[in-house]
């Protein structure tokens, strides 16, 4: 029997500092977000890190939380709850990072039966931070606890046709009828080395903002080039000028080493000091809306354009539930179930 398994990123059980504390450690101690000698990464995140940033960001969680619980896992379970109404297998919704866990997953699936499991990791762009950590997760729970699972991932969809059109589609509702002036695509950051280590040639990143629009097999996992290929397919599908849109990356963490660039608190900023008024931003990194699109961008990527001269950001809500992308994610599932290759 088939099943679907998709996963998210995750969040913390609630807005307690107890809580983010527990949920900041699993996910700073992965070894593909902080990509550091283990030691190191011990020491960095329980012996400074963890001691402050937990109070700091359960601020910033009580700030977006919802009366049913984190948006991240409210959206998430919505898009579950209506993919499984049009599709006919079995579908189950886990978090990388907190709860429901992987394992939970993978355990009510085999409860049902299932024994073929299409992966869904809900990121369109590949990083080592999101699309493989999942990936490596689930196979080694697989070959521990569920050896009889045979298992298929679904590939990086930053430049599916259908993806492209439903994030195009948001983006022009969104912003109909609104006098915006420029379209900032911005991404989650990674650090640059990660680039590097996930360039399978060895030799093609170079970080000189060309190479993302060269030919070559690293694109396959190359973060960068990814959101760089969204960002051109859908300004393509909205017919929108040169000059008119732009890619910026947010989230950094400075103490990690040189992140990619630009900057997007640094870009908003700049948007709004050259005499920017209507500034509209998409993030096409996440799927659904969470603290880094509703908080970071929403509260404080609003209040700085505006302190700086902006009059309005335009925030544009991620795809979360949206109808289009429920039949389309549910028509992926439909192909892999008859055996079809998603193309």
């Amino acid at each position: 029997m088939k099943g679907v398994l998709l996963v998210n990123l995750g969040s913390p059980d609630s807005t307690d500092t107890n809580d983010v504390r527990d949920y900041l450690r699993e996910f700073l101690m992965d070894e593909r977000v902080i990509d550091l000698p283990k030691w190191f990464r011990s020491f960095l995140v329980k012996g400074i890190i963890l001691k402050t940033r937990p109070k700091k960001s359960a601020k910033a969680y009580r700030k977006i939380w919802w009366d049913k619980g984190s948006p991240l896992i409210v959206l998430s379970e919505k898009l579950k709850e209506k993919v499984q109404k049009k599709v006919s297998i079995p579908v189950q919704l886990a978090m990388r990072y907190g709860n429901p866990s992987i394992k939970n997953g993978m355990e009510n699936l085999k409860r049902l039966g299932i024994t073929d499991v299409l992966v869904i990791p809900l990121y369109p762009q590949f990083a080592m931070a999101t699309t493989e950590t999942i990936l490596v997760l689930v196979q080694k729970l697989q070959k521990k606890y569920f050896p009889e699972m045979q298992l298929t991932s679904l590939p990086s969809f930053y430049d599916h046709p259908d993806y492209i059109r439903v994030l195009g589609n948001s983006i022009q509702e969104e912003l109909q009828g609104k006098n915006w002036e420029h379209l900032l695509f911005s991404y989650h950051g990674v650090p640059e080395r990660h680039i590097r280590k996930s360039d399978i040639t060895k030799s093609h990143c170079k970080m000189d903002g060309k190479c993302c629009f060269e030919d070559s097999n690293a694109h396959q996992y190359c973060y960068r080039h990814q959101c760089e290929m969204t960002s051109k397919g859908v300004a393509k599908y909205l017919e929108l000028k040169e000059g008119s849109y732009s890619t910026s990356f947010q989230s950094r963490v400075s103490i990690l080493g040189s992140w990619l660039k630009p900057y997007t608190d640094k870009t908003v900023e700049k948007f709004a000091k050259n005499g920017t008024k209507e500034l509209a931003i998409a993030t096409p990194a996440f799927v659904s809306d969470c603290l880094e699109t509703l908080e970071e961008i929403g509260m404080e990527a609003s209040e700085d354009f505006q302190e700086n001269g902006g009059k309005q950001l335009h925030v544009i809500p991620c795809i979360n539930d949206r109808d289009e992308w429920v039949n389309v994610l549910s028509r992926w599932i439909d192909e892999w179930a008859c055996k079809q290759d998603i193309q």
